[in-house]
């Protein structure tokens, strides 16, 4: 197998506060699940007009995250991100640069409960392999930063291949599918660790 491209480190706070705009991530995590497209197919997509996610496919370009692909029908050009994944590392010593990593995780947690909702409420009109695939799981692990780290990493390295910006042999009926993932230390109503 091919080496996977990298996340994307993002540890700019003006780039960070770009993406914690809802549209933006709502549009960059679209073109990264489904490939190029123009800005009225992004705009059906996302519950938008054209012109405004065009406006801020334009700034998220400026930024170095989408840029505009070769048109196939010569006309629309479309868009397509330029990474397959973003990394916002860890909090640090930068106080701006801390609230401007928790805006985005803020933003891509509103934007998961979004398509949530949209799948829930569409159950009943699903095509039934898709309705009995579809799940939630939820695990309370015990284990240590090192092996949480090292769980992370394989699920990583399992679910990477079939990231629908990169694949290329997906079969036919492949369609995106949304896989979220958080990971995080339990705590009590007290902010402690739960022991």
């Amino acid at each position: 197998m091919a080496e996977l491209p990298p996340r994307k480190r993002v540890d700019d706070a003006e780039l960070l506060r770009a993406l914690a705009h809802p549209l933006r991530s709502a549009l960059l995590h679209h073109l990264m699940a489904v490939g190029p497209r123009t800005a009225s197919e992004c705009a059906e997509a996302i519950g938008s007009t054209a012109s405004n996610c065009s406006w801020h496919l334009r700034r998220l370009a400026q930024h170095g995250l989408v840029e505009r692909a070769d048109a196939t029908d010569g006309r629309e050009r479309p868009w397509r991100a330029l990474q397959v994944g973003l990394d916002f590392g860890n909090l640090g010593d930068d106080p701006a640069l801390n609230r401007a990593q928790l805006a985005v995780v803020g933003t891509q947690l509103a934007e998961e409960q979004d398509l949530t909702r949209r799948y829930l409420d569409s159950l009943e009109t699903l095509d039934p392999a898709w309705r009995a695939v579809g799940g939630f799981s939820s695990y309370t692990l015990q284990v240590t930063p090192a092996e949480l780290d090292r769980l992370l990493q394989a699920v990583d390295a399992l679910v990477r291949p079939y990231v629908g910006a990169i694949r290329e042999d997906a079969p036919d009926g492949a369609l995106p599918v949304h896989v979220g993932l958080r990971s995080f230390l339990r705590l009590g109503p007290d902010g402690k660790p739960v022991s």
